[in-house]
């Protein structure tokens, strides 16, 4: 792990431990589904044929380092994640912007580019899907609240309990979206 990331990523409880080498051994690939933020981006791999959690949590930055210290610390998060699974696809949430909230947006869109620029560097294919057309999917309702979207991830995945946080939830409604929609074409 890169000096100054130590203890800045968590997995969520229940997440299968990577670094067996599993899905490199097997062939398996993996879709990963992103909700990004500069604070904390919550991230999750799901297998693909099969849908099975393979890893899923938070990528964490210092609140109190300048912007470009948290994303170089979100960038190597995500290098760290790339690197433990053979991710095929990164999905990743469009960017939504309410005219309430323009600074939340912008922060989102600088940690939406560490993203993308770590896919870029390993020849990743992006897809950027908006929230509703995600939650659409999964409930029936393209506003969905955050309970809703949990429930839901929740009954689709066979999860024991819901998955918390929502940057988590929302992240693996991400990598379930993707991986539907690749097993569709």
């Amino acid at each position: 792990m890169a000096a100054g990331l130590a203890g800045k990523r968590k997995r969520a409880a229940g997440a299968a431990e990577p670094g067996s080498g599993e899905a490199a051994l097997s062939g398996a690939a993996c879709v990963l589904g992103i909700d990004p933020g500069l604070e904390r981006t919550g991230y999750a791999v799901i297998e693909m044929p099969g849908g099975r959690v393979k890893d899923a949590g938070l990528v964490r930055t210092t609140a109190t380092r300048p912007l470009a210290a948290r994303l170089a610390e979100l960038a190597e998060g995500m290098e760290e994640v790339l690197s433990e699974h053979a991710v095929r696809l990164l999905a990743v949430e469009d960017l939504f912007a309410h005219y309430k909230h323009p600074r939340t947006a912008i922060l989102m869109g600088h940690a939406r580019g560490a993203v993308l620029l770590a896919a870029a560097r390993r020849g990743i294919e992006v897809i950027s899907v908006p929230a509703t057309k995600i939650k659409k999917a999964l409930t029936g309702n393209g506003h969905a609240s955050k309970v809703q979207v949990q429930r839901a991830i929740m009954a689709t995945l066979g999860l024991g309990r819901m998955p918390e946080p929502s940057d988590v939830a929302d992240a693996l409604a991400i990598a379930c979206y993707a991986a539907s929609e690749c097993q569709r074409k």
